[in-house]
């Protein structure tokens, strides 16, 4: 029916030359997912290209934590990272920092493919937008529940954390 979900979606771990691809996803998938929560995106820094192609320079290059990608035939569509968590009292030896797929690939397995490359089934926290409900219902089909800590991030009010 040659829609969005038709196109095969490689996954490979993310090197340096992958830069701008990833923070023009990250970009606007925080656009997407949490543009509605501030009243202009466009001014707000969290939502800045320049911003975000600054950091993933940086993550890649220092290798920060260990980063997926998933392209289409149009380029990466998604991405996911994941680290160890340093704290002596974490709640899991893991933290899947950040997974974001473009809205116009979800549903397509993107996201399914990033999950599992970047972590597998290992047990790992993460934290999520409490207005999310996407991403809890993925989450909690790939076996994460909330552990009833929250806190909040950016322009997130309010964000949970997810274990498994």
């Amino acid at each position: 029916m040659g829609d969005q979900h038709d196109e095969a979606v490689a996954i490979h771990p993310a090197t340096a030359a992958d830069a701008e691809g990833i923070a023009r996803v990250h970009t606007t998938s925080w656009r997407e997912t949490y543009g509605r929560f501030v009243d202009d995106p466009d001014s707000n820094p969290w939502f800045d290209l320049g911003r975000r192609l600054e950091m993933w320079r940086g993550n890649l290059a220092q290798r920060a934590f260990d980063a997926v990608v998933a392209e289409d035939a149009t380029g990466i569509v998604g991405f996911a990272a994941v680290q160890p968590t340093s704290e002596p009292d974490a709640v899991r030896p893991e933290e899947l920092t950040m997974l974001y797929v473009l809205e116009r690939a979800h549903g397509g397995g993107a996201g399914q493919g990033l999950l599992d490359a970047v972590l597998g089934a290992r047990p790992a926290s993460l934290w999520v937008a409490e207005d999310n409900p996407r991403a809890h219902a993925f989450y909690r089909r790939n076996g994460f529940v909330a552990d009833g800590a929250t806190s909040s991030f950016g322009p997130i009010d309010t964000t949970v954390r997810l274990v498994r």
